[in-house]
């Protein structure tokens, strides 16, 4: 019992955060390459409808934002690694200001590398690649773009490593920035890599650290404040390559990043073992369940968003198959459940 009440348990959590993608609802995933690109820009464009101030409006979104899991007194600090000092990783949440051993606002795509210059409104305001940072530190890094390296930041040759925590969170916050500005904030202007695997002006080295560091918990937090307007100093949008990092390869190519939306299932601590799924993927928009044994009692199917898009309770099967017909092209849910137990299948229908 205490088996199947988790399983259930993991099964629901798993559909609540795909559920969290809604955002998404009116997006076409199903595109690729810059037809993606433009779908998401055009969404991330349209919901961001509070512009903030870059005083006080992005020091008290830093505030919300950037708090360190670990301590709600303090703040993490970008390309921050060591206990203390000016590569502290944290700092006190109200010690902001200009001045040494305080933390200011860091603007990841510096402004004076915009087409033109960021200024402090507009892309220069936008709170999505705006990072608390120790005064000091964020001085030394300047405007220098961003280069390959390991361990630790710091200045690497040819410009500025962001340190191995950091590097998935800068190239995610520098792909929203272009999707978001366009040529005003091209990333071979901020990053020292290649452009010519790509259909456009992004560049392999952020592609590389989007894959190689995983989202983490802060970038979902700052992307969950921002998207809920009832938050005072959130802007509305989202960045979608933290939702899912996937989204970047499926645009621009490059190392496989994680797939978050596809990946939102759960391995069954209590199976149906006799239960068998094919053609998976699917080219005809078929999909046959077989079962040998167990007397089915559901089966449902939700989008990777956590829509339900197809149910049947008490199925019939026929031959020991049953066949669900006429599913879009996309990537699914499949639970099938019995009385005592139940099993997920992820589907591709192509």
């Amino acid at each position: 019992m205490i088996k199947k009440l988790l399983s259930t348990f993991l099964f629901f959590i798993a559909i609540s955060i795909a559920a969290q993608q809604s955002y998404y609802n009116d997006v076409d995933l199903t595109k690729s390459g810059l037809a993606l690109k433009q779908e998401l820009a055009t969404k991330i464009i349209n919901t961001h409808g509070n512009q903030l101030d870059y005083t006080p409006d992005v020091w008290e979104a830093c505030k919300a934002t950037d708090v360190d899991p670990n301590n709600s007194s303090q703040v993490l600090l970008i390309y921050g690694y060591s206990s203390s000092g000016t590569t502290a990783r944290t700092r006190g949440i109200n010690d902001n200001s200009g001045s040494n051993g305080d933390w200011n606002r860091e603007h990841v795509y510096p402004r004076s590398l915009g087409d033109p210059n960021l200024g402090s409104s507009g892309p220069g305001s936008d709170a999505h690649h705006l990072r608390p940072s120790d005064v000091q530190y964020n001085s030394q890094r300047g405007n220098k773009s961003f280069a390959d390296g390991s361990g630790n930041s710091g200045d690497v040759s040819g410009g500025w490593y962001p340190g191995d925590e950091w590097k998935g969170d800068v190239a995610r916050m520098m792909m929203y920035m272009y999707l978001r500005y366009g040529d005003r904030c091209l990333p071979n202007v901020v990053g020292v890599g290649s452009s010519a695997g790509t259909p456009d002006d992004m560049i392999d080295l952020f592609l590389e650290w989007n894959a190689e560091d995983p989202v983490s918990a802060i970038e979902d937090n700052r992307n969950n404040y921002h998207e809920d307007v009832s938050n005072q100093y959130a802007q509305g949008n989202r960045n979608p390559f933290i939702d899912n990092p996937n989204l970047a390869t499926q645009i621009w190519g490059g190392p496989t990043a994680e797939n978050r939306w596809a990946t939102a299932s759960v391995n069954d601590i209590t199976k149906l073992n006799d239960v068998r799924v094919f053609p998976n993927p699917s080219y005809n928009r078929k999909i046959t369940i077989s079962a040998t044994q167990s007397p089915i009692s559901e089966i449902k199917v939700f989008s990777v968003l956590g829509k339900e898009v197809f149910t049947d309770k008490n199925p019939v099967f026929i031959s020991n198959r049953y066949t669900i017909e006429s599913l879009k092209s996309g990537i699914y849910l499949l639970k099938i459940s019995s009385d005592t137990s139940f099993t997920t299948k992820k589907i591709v229908i192509n």
